[in-house]
């Protein structure tokens, strides 16, 4: 077995450059579809929110090409660089300044996807591509990589193998997708849309039904990534938890709003003892409220459309004081958390087959590429 460098396997391709002055409000024959590091997810290609670029930005080895690897090259977050998905589609489409494609040959294309999935691949990646003020990945970091080819038989089994494995994943995720569009659904079957309060259920201010405060600033270097020791505390940011530390300013269950960010307005949900940072709003109620209930209808009420700030958009305390919210009986809300709370238990089984076949899916990765 040998042992080659990306760069004997693959070449690197740069992404698109552009202005706003170079965006098209929709798909026309002088555009093209273009993808950033948000359309990329669990190792697919998504095309939930793409944008058009003029076709004159475009150079033609700009194109998606079919096998062609597209990778999150610039993060302000460590655990988003470096993120990968293969292009399995034929269509005209190309990829953002943030981005950048692995281009294999042929005969290595479905081998090199399958690398790019693997946890060895993302933690050699992240320690190359620390930045002073946003992660980068340079092309060097690439190129040195260093994966073991076996015979062409072998390493048709081994992605095969590999493909099915990420397929199961993929699918079992799906599931856990379809969970979530179940509570939902029956969110709005028994509330309506919160937004447009459809249902026409008496509505109040949320700056009178709860306070809203940020929590507090954290040093640099205090966090842990890990709580190996079971000592530390989860820390909230604003998007969810950025890692761990030695203290706590909250104790219970409350919704968190993420304040600052390209996902402010992100709701999370915290229990137990938890440190909430400046970029973290804790939302606490001042009547009588279901947490459940209450945390699901903050999420479905598309906090994010009250950002601001096109550089550093934010969702601010006061526009979120302002906002409506239908206010159901109590013992509907309650009604709803016991639904959710079995929709859970289903949850639960889900993610136990996760785990396992993503510990499967690593132990192989680890067998054939460590």
């Amino acid at each position: 077995m040998n042992k080659l460098k990306i760069k004997d396997l693959a070449k690197q391709i740069r992404g698109v450059s552009y202005k706003t002055s170079d965006l098209h409000e929709e798909l026309d024959s002088q555009s093209v579809i273009l993808l950033r590091a948000n359309n990329i997810s669990n190792g697919l290609i998504n095309f939930d929110d793409v944008i058009y670029v003029d076709k004159q930005k475009v150079s033609e080895i700009q194109y998606l090409k079919k096998g062609d690897i597209l990778i999150c090259a610039s993060s302000g977050s460590k655990k988003l660089v470096g993120k990968a998905a293969s292009v399995d589609f034929d269509m005209e489409c190309t990829f953002g300044a943030f981005c950048k494609v692995v281009r294999p040959k042929e005969e290595y294309m479905d081998y090199l996807g399958s690398y790019f999935q693997s946890s060895i691949y993302r933690n050699k990646i992240s320690k190359a591509s620390l930045g002073a003020n946003i992660n980068n990945i340079r092309n060097e970091h690439i190129d040195g990589l260093e994966i073991p080819l076996y015979s062409k038989e072998n390493m048709s089994t081994i992605t095969k193998r590999m493909q099915l494995l990420q397929k199961i994943i993929i699918n079992i995720n799906q599931e856990l997708k379809l969970l979530d569009e179940l509570v939902k659904a029956r969110f709005v079957e028994l509330f309506g849309d919160p937004i447009i309060n459809d249902k026409g259920l008496i509505t109040e201010l949320l700056a009178n039904v709860s306070n809203l405060k940020a929590g507090k600033a954290i040093k640099t270097g205090e966090l842990s990534e890990n709580n190996d020791t079971n000592s530390l505390f989860p820390c909230f940011g604003g998007n969810g938890i950025r890692g761990y530390i030695n203290r706590y300013t909250h104790d219970g269950t409350f919704p968190i709003i993420g304040r600052q960010g390209a996902l402010s307005g992100n709701v999370n949900f915290a229990k137990g003892k938890f440190y909430a940072t400046e970029h973290a709003i804790v939302v606490t109620p001042k009547v009588e409220l279901d947490d459940t209930w209450f945390f699901y209808c903050l999420k479905y009420l598309d906090l994010k459309r009250f950002q601001t700030g096109a550089a550093q958009p934010g969702v601010s305390v006061e526009k979120l004081n302002n906002i409506s919210i239908p206010l159901p009986n109590y013992k509907s809300q309650l009604y709803f958390s016991d639904f959710v709370k079995e929709v859970d238990k289903s949850r639960l089984e889900v993610q136990k087959s996760l785990k396992k076949t993503q510990e499967l899916f690593d132990s192989l990765m680890q067998k054939y590429f460590g």
